[in-house]
Protein backbone atom coordinates (compact mmCIF):
# COMPACT_ATOMS: atom_id res chain seq x y z
CA UNK A 1 0.00 0.00 0.00
CA UNK A 2 1.03 3.28 -1.09
CA UNK A 3 1.60 5.57 2.44
CA UNK A 4 0.24 8.78 2.13
CA UNK A 5 2.65 11.44 2.98
CA UNK A 6 0.30 13.05 5.85
CA UNK A 7 -3.04 11.44 7.33
CA UNK A 8 -4.95 14.53 9.61
CA UNK A 9 -7.04 13.06 12.07
CA UNK A 10 -9.69 14.95 12.62
CA UNK A 11 -11.90 17.40 10.06
CA UNK A 12 -11.90 20.28 12.31
CA UNK A 13 -10.49 23.97 11.50
CA UNK A 14 -7.19 22.86 12.96
CA UNK A 15 -6.65 19.68 10.64
CA UNK A 16 -8.13 21.91 7.86
CA UNK A 17 -5.38 24.23 8.18
CA UNK A 18 -2.40 21.64 8.88
CA UNK A 19 -3.71 19.92 5.22
CA UNK A 20 -3.72 22.78 3.23
CA UNK A 21 -0.89 24.29 4.48
CA UNK A 22 0.94 21.31 3.73
CA UNK A 23 -0.71 20.79 0.54
CA UNK A 24 -0.08 24.64 -0.39
CA UNK A 25 3.81 23.97 0.50
CA UNK A 26 3.94 20.62 -2.20
CA UNK A 27 2.81 17.43 0.10
CA UNK A 28 1.04 15.46 -2.89
CA UNK A 29 -0.73 12.54 -0.44
CA UNK A 30 -2.50 13.93 2.36
CA UNK A 31 -5.76 12.56 3.79
CA UNK A 32 -8.23 14.03 6.20
CA UNK A 33 -9.88 11.75 8.25
CA UNK A 34 -13.26 12.85 10.04
CA UNK A 35 -14.98 10.34 12.26
CA UNK A 36 -18.63 11.91 12.49
CA UNK A 37 -20.30 13.02 8.72
CA UNK A 38 -19.67 16.63 9.32
CA UNK A 39 -16.47 18.60 8.88
CA UNK A 40 -15.65 21.87 10.72
CA UNK A 41 -19.37 21.49 12.78
CA UNK A 42 -17.72 24.16 15.56
CA UNK A 43 -16.60 26.22 12.72
CA UNK A 44 -19.95 26.65 11.80
CA UNK A 45 -22.40 27.51 15.53
CA UNK A 46 -19.60 28.91 16.57
CA UNK A 47 -20.29 32.81 17.22
CA UNK A 48 -24.08 32.34 16.27
CA UNK A 49 -23.48 30.88 12.92
CA UNK A 50 -21.39 34.17 11.88
CA UNK A 51 -17.68 32.45 12.97
CA UNK A 52 -15.27 34.92 15.55
CA UNK A 53 -12.68 33.65 13.06
CA UNK A 54 -9.70 35.45 15.04
CA UNK A 55 -8.77 38.83 17.14
CA UNK A 56 -7.62 41.86 16.04
CA UNK A 57 -4.68 41.80 18.45
CA UNK A 58 -1.31 41.89 16.29
CA UNK A 59 1.74 41.86 18.93
CA UNK A 60 2.32 38.36 19.57
CA UNK A 61 3.02 39.07 23.29
CA UNK A 62 -0.12 40.51 24.16
CA UNK A 63 -2.06 38.15 21.92
CA UNK A 64 -0.66 35.43 23.93
CA UNK A 65 -1.60 37.14 27.51
CA UNK A 66 -5.62 35.89 26.31
CA UNK A 67 -4.28 32.17 26.75
CA UNK A 68 -5.06 31.27 30.29
CA UNK A 69 -3.63 27.65 29.35
CA UNK A 70 -0.41 28.17 27.17
CA UNK A 71 1.64 30.24 28.79
CA UNK A 72 4.84 31.20 26.91
CA UNK A 73 5.35 28.12 24.84
CA UNK A 74 2.50 30.36 22.43
CA UNK A 75 5.12 33.07 21.64
CA UNK A 76 7.03 30.82 20.04
CA UNK A 77 4.31 30.01 18.01
CA UNK A 78 2.73 33.51 17.74
CA UNK A 79 6.15 34.65 16.34
CA UNK A 80 5.76 32.47 13.39
CA UNK A 81 1.86 33.28 12.59
CA UNK A 82 0.09 35.17 14.51
CA UNK A 83 -3.55 37.30 14.00
CA UNK A 84 -2.15 39.48 11.39
CA UNK A 85 -0.81 36.41 9.36
CA UNK A 86 -4.17 34.27 9.83
CA UNK A 87 -6.13 37.39 8.47
CA UNK A 88 -4.26 37.89 5.88
CA UNK A 89 -4.09 34.36 5.00
CA UNK A 90 -7.97 33.96 4.96
CA UNK A 91 -8.31 37.03 2.77
CA UNK A 92 -5.59 36.32 -0.11
CA UNK A 93 -7.83 33.12 -0.15
CA UNK A 94 -10.66 34.84 -0.98
CA UNK A 95 -12.42 35.70 2.07
CA UNK A 96 -13.20 38.90 3.26
CA UNK A 97 -12.53 39.55 6.77
CA UNK A 98 -14.01 42.63 9.17
CA UNK A 99 -12.75 43.92 12.47
CA UNK A 100 -15.81 45.07 15.21
CA UNK A 101 -15.58 47.65 17.73
CA UNK A 102 -14.29 44.80 20.32
CA UNK A 103 -11.66 43.61 18.11
CA UNK A 104 -13.29 40.47 16.99
CA UNK A 105 -12.50 39.44 13.32
CA UNK A 106 -15.97 38.39 11.24
CA UNK A 107 -16.53 37.04 7.84
CA UNK A 108 -18.10 40.33 6.32
CA UNK A 109 -20.47 37.95 5.29
CA UNK A 110 -21.40 37.17 8.70
CA UNK A 111 -21.55 33.27 7.27
CA UNK A 112 -19.83 30.70 9.66
CA UNK A 113 -20.86 28.64 6.10
CA UNK A 114 -18.03 30.87 4.40
CA UNK A 115 -15.15 29.87 6.70
CA UNK A 116 -16.10 26.37 5.89
CA UNK A 117 -16.36 26.96 2.06
CA UNK A 118 -13.01 28.99 2.11
CA UNK A 119 -11.07 26.09 3.90
CA UNK A 120 -13.14 23.12 2.23
CA UNK A 121 -12.50 24.81 -1.60
CA UNK A 122 -8.51 24.76 -0.79
CA UNK A 123 -8.10 22.01 0.25
CA UNK A 124 -9.89 20.04 -2.60
CA UNK A 125 -8.50 22.45 -5.17
CA UNK A 126 -5.03 21.16 -3.85
CA UNK A 127 -5.69 17.63 -4.34
CA UNK A 128 -6.58 16.65 -0.26
CA UNK A 129 -8.19 13.70 0.16
CA UNK A 130 -11.48 13.92 2.81
CA UNK A 131 -12.85 11.19 4.27
CA UNK A 132 -15.56 11.56 7.10
CA UNK A 133 -17.24 8.64 9.31
CA UNK A 134 -13.73 7.14 9.41
CA UNK A 135 -13.51 7.41 13.28
CA UNK A 136 -10.05 6.37 14.23
CA UNK A 137 -9.52 3.80 16.50
CA UNK A 138 -5.81 3.02 16.56
CA UNK A 139 -2.62 4.12 14.86
CA UNK A 140 0.53 1.90 15.04
CA UNK A 141 3.84 2.82 14.51
CA UNK A 142 6.06 0.02 12.57
CA UNK A 143 9.47 -0.12 12.52
CA UNK A 144 10.13 1.50 9.26
CA UNK A 145 8.99 4.68 10.85
CA UNK A 146 5.50 4.42 9.27
CA UNK A 147 2.08 4.82 11.09
CA UNK A 148 -0.79 2.53 10.20
CA UNK A 149 -4.53 4.28 11.31
CA UNK A 150 -7.17 1.54 11.70
CA UNK A 151 -11.27 2.63 12.01
CA UNK A 152 -13.32 0.47 13.53
CA UNK A 153 -14.01 -1.82 10.80
CA UNK A 154 -10.28 -2.43 10.85
CA UNK A 155 -9.58 -0.54 7.51
CA UNK A 156 -6.54 0.86 7.80
CA UNK A 157 -4.56 3.46 6.08
CA UNK A 158 -0.39 4.39 6.24
CA UNK A 159 0.91 7.33 6.52
CA UNK A 160 4.87 9.02 6.55
CA UNK A 161 3.35 11.46 9.06
CA UNK A 162 0.10 11.95 10.91
CA UNK A 163 -1.52 14.94 13.00
CA UNK A 164 -3.75 14.29 15.70
CA UNK A 165 -6.12 17.46 15.32
CA UNK A 166 -9.30 15.75 16.89
CA UNK A 167 -10.19 18.78 19.45
CA UNK A 168 -11.65 18.06 22.54
CA UNK A 169 -13.01 14.34 21.96
CA UNK A 170 -11.34 11.87 24.28
CA UNK A 171 -10.53 9.38 21.22
CA UNK A 172 -7.76 11.90 20.60
CA UNK A 173 -6.46 11.87 24.24
CA UNK A 174 -6.48 8.14 24.02
CA UNK A 175 -4.45 7.66 20.78
CA UNK A 176 -1.52 10.21 21.95
CA UNK A 177 -1.55 8.64 24.95
CA UNK A 178 -0.83 5.07 23.60
CA UNK A 179 2.41 7.33 21.64
CA UNK A 180 3.23 7.73 25.31
CA UNK A 181 1.99 11.65 26.16
CA UNK A 182 0.94 12.76 29.30
CA UNK A 183 -2.94 14.15 29.33
CA UNK A 184 -3.19 17.06 31.45
CA UNK A 185 -7.29 16.02 32.70
CA UNK A 186 -9.73 17.95 30.35
CA UNK A 187 -12.35 20.05 32.12
CA UNK A 188 -14.74 22.24 30.57
CA UNK A 189 -13.80 25.53 30.18
CA UNK A 190 -15.85 29.43 28.64
CA UNK A 191 -19.52 28.35 30.07
CA UNK A 192 -22.05 30.64 31.82
CA UNK A 193 -23.18 30.53 35.88
CA UNK A 194 -26.65 29.38 37.17
CA UNK A 195 -27.87 30.70 40.24
CA UNK A 196 -31.10 29.68 42.70
CA UNK A 197 -31.66 33.24 43.32
CA UNK A 198 -35.30 34.03 43.29
CA UNK A 199 -36.79 36.24 40.79
CA UNK A 200 -33.30 37.01 38.66
CA UNK A 201 -34.93 35.70 35.60
CA UNK A 202 -37.27 39.25 36.13
CA UNK A 203 -34.23 40.80 34.65
CA UNK A 204 -33.23 38.16 31.77
CA UNK A 205 -31.49 39.96 28.77
CA UNK A 206 -30.06 42.85 31.36
CA UNK A 207 -26.97 43.98 30.09
CA UNK A 208 -24.40 45.66 32.07
CA UNK A 209 -21.06 47.50 30.96
CA UNK A 210 -17.63 47.06 32.07
CA UNK A 211 -18.18 46.20 35.65
CA UNK A 212 -16.36 44.52 38.14
CA UNK A 213 -16.58 40.64 39.51
CA UNK A 214 -15.25 38.10 41.60
CA UNK A 215 -15.07 34.29 41.83
CA UNK A 216 -14.06 33.67 45.66
CA UNK A 217 -13.47 29.55 46.18
CA UNK A 218 -12.51 28.13 49.51
CA UNK A 219 -8.80 30.42 49.48
CA UNK A 220 -8.78 31.31 46.36
CA UNK A 221 -10.24 34.80 44.58
CA UNK A 222 -10.29 35.45 40.76
CA UNK A 223 -11.36 38.88 39.29
CA UNK A 224 -12.08 40.03 35.50
CA UNK A 225 -13.89 43.61 34.52
CA UNK A 226 -16.13 43.68 31.06
CA UNK A 227 -19.53 43.24 30.14
CA UNK A 228 -22.06 41.15 32.09
CA UNK A 229 -25.13 38.92 30.50
CA UNK A 230 -28.08 38.66 33.27
CA UNK A 231 -30.13 35.29 31.49
CA UNK A 232 -33.00 33.73 33.16
CA UNK A 233 -30.96 30.74 34.86
CA UNK A 234 -27.90 33.48 36.22
CA UNK A 235 -24.90 35.28 34.43
CA UNK A 236 -23.02 35.24 30.61
CA UNK A 237 -21.47 37.36 28.96
CA UNK A 238 -17.82 37.85 28.06
CA UNK A 239 -17.00 39.17 31.69
CA UNK A 240 -18.27 35.85 33.04
CA UNK A 241 -17.35 33.79 30.05
CA UNK A 242 -13.27 35.25 30.76
CA UNK A 243 -13.53 33.98 34.53
CA UNK A 244 -14.78 30.77 33.81
CA UNK A 245 -12.05 30.37 31.48
CA UNK A 246 -9.50 32.05 34.55
CA UNK A 247 -10.69 29.65 36.97
CA UNK A 248 -11.47 26.40 34.97
CA UNK A 249 -10.08 23.93 36.82
CA UNK A 250 -10.96 25.17 40.69
CA UNK A 251 -14.65 25.24 39.37
CA UNK A 252 -14.33 21.78 38.43
CA UNK A 253 -12.73 20.69 41.41
CA UNK A 254 -15.28 22.19 43.61
CA UNK A 255 -17.84 21.08 41.29
CA UNK A 256 -19.31 24.38 40.28
CA UNK A 257 -20.23 25.79 43.72
CA UNK A 258 -19.08 29.04 44.79
CA UNK A 259 -19.92 32.67 45.24
CA UNK A 260 -20.05 35.28 42.71
CA UNK A 261 -19.46 38.97 43.81
CA UNK A 262 -20.78 41.19 41.58
CA UNK A 263 -19.57 45.34 42.19
CA UNK A 264 -22.52 47.46 40.19
CA UNK A 265 -20.51 50.65 40.94
CA UNK A 266 -17.26 51.58 40.11
CA UNK A 267 -17.77 54.49 42.71
CA UNK A 268 -15.73 53.57 46.02
CA UNK A 269 -17.41 53.39 48.83
CA UNK A 270 -17.15 57.55 49.80
CA UNK A 271 -18.19 58.89 46.87
CA UNK A 272 -20.99 56.49 46.29
CA UNK A 273 -22.36 57.36 49.89
CA UNK A 274 -21.87 60.99 48.90
CA UNK A 275 -24.26 60.39 45.61
CA UNK A 276 -26.66 58.80 48.05
CA UNK A 277 -26.77 61.39 49.88
CA UNK A 278 -27.34 64.08 47.84
CA UNK A 279 -30.49 61.99 46.45
CA UNK A 280 -32.14 62.01 49.82
CA UNK A 281 -31.79 65.46 50.20
CA UNK A 282 -32.01 67.29 46.81
CA UNK A 283 -34.13 64.40 45.17
CA UNK A 284 -36.24 63.82 48.36
CA UNK A 285 -39.57 64.11 47.10
CA UNK A 286 -39.14 61.24 44.35
CA UNK A 287 -39.85 57.29 44.86
CA UNK A 288 -36.57 55.01 44.79
CA UNK A 289 -37.83 53.04 41.88
CA UNK A 290 -38.18 56.51 39.92
CA UNK A 291 -34.75 57.49 40.06
CA UNK A 292 -31.79 54.76 39.91
CA UNK A 293 -28.39 56.10 41.52
CA UNK A 294 -26.24 54.69 38.86
CA UNK A 295 -27.03 55.18 35.11
CA UNK A 296 -25.63 51.62 34.33
CA UNK A 297 -28.90 50.26 36.55
CA UNK A 298 -32.05 49.50 34.29
CA UNK A 299 -35.22 49.32 36.25
CA UNK A 300 -36.03 46.30 36.27
CA UNK A 301 -32.30 45.73 37.98
CA UNK A 302 -32.72 48.19 40.02
CA UNK A 303 -36.24 46.87 41.20
CA UNK A 304 -34.78 43.62 41.59
CA UNK A 305 -31.77 45.00 43.62
CA UNK A 306 -33.83 46.74 46.19
CA UNK A 307 -36.36 43.64 46.95
CA UNK A 308 -33.16 42.14 47.36
CA UNK A 309 -31.99 44.30 50.09
CA UNK A 310 -35.35 44.52 51.17
CA UNK A 311 -36.24 47.74 50.65
CA UNK A 312 -39.33 48.93 49.50
CA UNK A 313 -39.23 50.69 45.90
CA UNK A 314 -42.04 52.88 46.41
CA UNK A 315 -40.09 54.39 49.44
CA UNK A 316 -39.55 58.48 48.74
CA UNK A 317 -35.29 59.00 48.58
CA UNK A 318 -36.27 61.14 51.73
CA UNK A 319 -37.52 58.66 54.05
CA UNK A 320 -34.38 56.41 53.33
CA UNK A 321 -32.90 55.38 56.87
CA UNK A 322 -29.35 55.23 57.97
CA UNK A 323 -29.32 51.22 57.96
CA UNK A 324 -31.17 51.21 54.25
CA UNK A 325 -28.40 53.47 52.85
CA UNK A 326 -25.76 51.17 54.22
CA UNK A 327 -27.16 48.24 52.68
CA UNK A 328 -27.35 49.65 49.53
CA UNK A 329 -23.95 50.92 49.68
CA UNK A 330 -22.92 47.17 50.72
CA UNK A 331 -24.59 45.72 48.09
CA UNK A 332 -23.82 47.80 44.96
CA UNK A 333 -19.89 47.43 45.88
CA UNK A 334 -20.26 44.04 46.76
CA UNK A 335 -23.49 41.77 45.63
CA UNK A 336 -23.53 38.45 46.57
CA UNK A 337 -24.62 34.85 44.63
CA UNK A 338 -24.09 31.92 45.10
CA UNK A 339 -23.21 29.86 41.82
CA UNK A 340 -25.04 26.13 41.90
CA UNK A 341 -23.85 25.02 38.52
CA UNK A 342 -23.12 25.44 34.77
CA UNK A 343 -24.87 26.96 32.57
CA UNK A 344 -27.43 24.68 31.67
CA UNK A 345 -27.47 23.51 28.21
CA UNK A 346 -23.95 22.52 28.05
CA UNK A 347 -23.41 24.89 25.95
CA UNK A 348 -19.43 25.44 26.97
CA UNK A 349 -17.13 25.01 23.75
CA UNK A 350 -13.98 24.59 24.86
CA UNK A 351 -12.27 22.57 27.08
CA UNK A 352 -9.08 23.33 29.59
CA UNK A 353 -6.29 20.20 28.91
CA UNK A 354 -5.23 17.95 26.63
CA UNK A 355 -2.05 16.85 25.45
CA UNK A 356 0.90 17.80 28.02
CA UNK A 357 2.67 21.24 26.16
CA UNK A 358 5.75 20.68 27.77
CA UNK A 359 5.63 17.09 25.29
CA UNK A 360 5.32 19.01 22.12
CA UNK A 361 7.53 21.36 20.21
CA UNK A 362 5.83 24.95 19.61
CA UNK A 363 8.25 26.13 16.68
CA UNK A 364 7.29 22.72 14.72
CA UNK A 365 4.12 21.00 16.67
CA UNK A 366 6.09 17.81 16.75
CA UNK A 367 5.87 15.18 19.17
CA UNK A 368 9.19 15.38 21.39
CA UNK A 369 8.16 11.67 22.08
CA UNK A 370 7.75 10.33 18.77
CA UNK A 371 8.51 11.44 15.35
CA UNK A 372 6.26 12.29 12.80
CA UNK A 373 3.62 12.77 15.20
CA UNK A 374 2.27 16.29 14.84
CA UNK A 375 -0.38 17.93 17.09
CA UNK A 376 -2.50 21.09 16.28
CA UNK A 377 -5.46 22.85 18.11
CA UNK A 378 -7.52 21.90 21.02
CA UNK A 379 -6.03 18.45 21.35
CA UNK A 380 -3.68 20.28 23.10
CA UNK A 381 -3.50 21.60 26.64
CA UNK A 382 -4.05 25.17 25.54
CA UNK A 383 -7.37 27.31 25.85
CA UNK A 384 -7.94 30.88 24.96
CA UNK A 385 -10.67 32.90 26.74
CA UNK A 386 -13.69 34.47 24.36
CA UNK A 387 -12.80 36.53 21.54
CA UNK A 388 -11.72 34.62 19.07
CA UNK A 389 -8.72 33.25 20.31
CA UNK A 390 -8.85 29.44 20.24
CA UNK A 391 -9.51 29.44 16.64
CA UNK A 392 -6.18 31.55 16.73
CA UNK A 393 -4.48 29.04 18.09
CA UNK A 394 -6.07 26.22 15.56
CA UNK A 395 -5.04 28.49 13.05
CA UNK A 396 -1.49 28.99 14.27
CA UNK A 397 -0.87 25.19 15.32
CA UNK A 398 -2.17 24.07 11.66
CA UNK A 399 -0.17 26.19 9.98
CA UNK A 400 2.65 25.61 11.42
CA UNK A 401 2.49 21.82 11.64
CA UNK A 402 1.72 21.89 7.67
CA UNK A 403 5.00 23.87 7.00
CA UNK A 404 6.99 21.10 9.33
CA UNK A 405 5.77 18.40 7.00
CA UNK A 406 6.14 20.24 4.46
CA UNK A 407 10.19 20.19 5.26
CA UNK A 408 9.98 16.58 6.80
CA UNK A 409 8.83 15.76 2.84
CA UNK A 410 11.48 18.01 1.27
CA UNK A 411 8.83 19.81 -0.77
CA UNK A 412 8.90 23.17 0.51
CA UNK A 413 8.70 25.27 -2.92
CA UNK A 414 9.18 28.86 -0.85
Amino acid sequence: MNPFDLVVVGGGAAGFMTAVTAAENGVKRIIILEGSSKLMEKVRISGGGRCNVTNASWIPSELAENYPRGGIKLLESFNRFAAGDVFDWFEKRGLNLKIEADNRVFPVSDSSLDVISCLKKNAINKGVEISTKFFVKEILKTSDNLFTIFNSEKISIIAKNIILSTGGHPSGYKLAKNFGHSIIRPVPSLFTFSTKETKLNECSGVSIKNIDIEIQLNNKSFKNRGDVLITHWGFSGPAVLKLSSIAARELFDQKYKFSLIIRWSNLEYKELKEKIDNLKFNNGKLNLINLRPLPLLTKRLWVFLLNKMEINKDKKWSDLLANEREKMINSLLKDKYIISSKGPFGEEFVTSGGVSINEVNFKSMESLICPGLFFSGEVLDVDGITGGFNFQHCWTSGWLAGQSVSKLCGKVTN
